[in-house]
C-alpha cells in the first residue's frame, strides 16, 4: 500500500548509490546474494535475543534490496536477476519470524506460524499472478521497473520492513505485532485472489468473443 509513495523517495539516493557500485564492477546479483547473507545473520542474533544487532542486519538486506534493483536497472533487469531476488526475500521474510519463534518457542509458536502461513497467501497470489500476467503481456503502470508483475496490496515490501523493524523494537509484543500483521496479510490476499481472478476471467472472455 505505502510502496508507491516510498518507491519515488527513495529512488535517488538508490540509484546514485548503484552507479557507485556498478563503476566498481559490482554486480546486481552479488548484491543480492550479499543481502541475503547480511539477513540469514540476523537469525542466530534472535537465537541469542541481540534484537538490535538483529534490527541492523535486516535494515542492510533491505537497503540492498534496494541496491540490487537499482544497480539491475542500471545493467539491465534479467529473468535470472529477477527470480534469485525475489526467491530470496521470501525466504528473508519467512526466517525472521522463524528465528523469534526459536528464540522464545513458548510464547512466539502460534503467532510466528501463523504469520509464515499468511506469508505463504501473499506470496502465492503475488507469484501466481504475475506468471499469468506475463502470458497474457499485463503491464503494471505505477511499477513498470519491476522484473516482473508487481500486485499491489495492503501489505507490500514498506508494511513488510515496518513489521520486522516492530518485532526487533518491541520483541516482548511479537506475538501482538505478529497477529495483527498476518490479519493484514490475509486481506492483502484476499483481495489478489479476487481481483486476479477478476481480471484475468475478463481477460479470458474478452478475448474469447472476438
Amino acid at each position: 500500500m505505502l510502496d508507491r509513495y516510498i518507491i519515488p523517495v527513495i529512488r535517488r539516493p538508490l540509484s546514485y548509490a548503484a552507479e557507485q557500485l556498478d563503476e566498481l564492477n559490482v554486480t546486481a546479483n552479488q548484491v543480492t546474494l550479499f543481502g541475503f547473507a547480511l539477513g540469514c545473520l540476523a537469525f542466530p542474533a534472535l537465537l541469542l535475543e541481540q534484537y538490535t544487532l538483529a534490527l541492523w542486519l535486516i535494515l542492510a538486506n533491505r537497503l540492498c534490496d534496494g541496491l540490487d534493483g537499482a544497480l539491475a536497472r542500471i545493467q539491465g533487469l534479467t529473468d535470472a536477476g529477477g527470480f534469485l531476488d525475489i526467491s530470496l526475500d521470501f525466504l528473508f521474510y519467512s526466517l525472521i519470524p522463524f528465528g523469534f519463534i526459536l528464540a522464545n518457542p513458548e510464547t512466539n509458536s502460534i503467532a510466528g506460524a501463523f504469520l509464515i502461513f499468511s506469508f505463504i497467501g501473499t506470496g502465492c497470489s503475488f507469484l501466481a499472478f504475475a506468471v499469468m500476467a506475463s502470458k497474457h503481456g499485463i503491464i503494471n503502470p505505477v511499477y513498470q521497473h519491476k522484473s516482473l508483475y508487481y500486485m499491489s496490496g495492503l501489505t507490500e515490501g514498506t508494511e513488510t520492513i515496518v513489521c520486522l523493524v516492530l518485532f526487533c523494537l518491541f520483541p516482548d509484543y511479537f506475538s501482538l505485532i505478529a497477529y495483527l500483521f498476518a490479519a493484514a496479510c490475509w486481506i492483502t490476499t484476499g483481495t489478489r485472489l479476487y481481483s486476479g481472478f477478476h481480471t484475468l476471467s475478463t481477460l479470458e472472455k474478452t478475448n474469447n468473443s472476438r
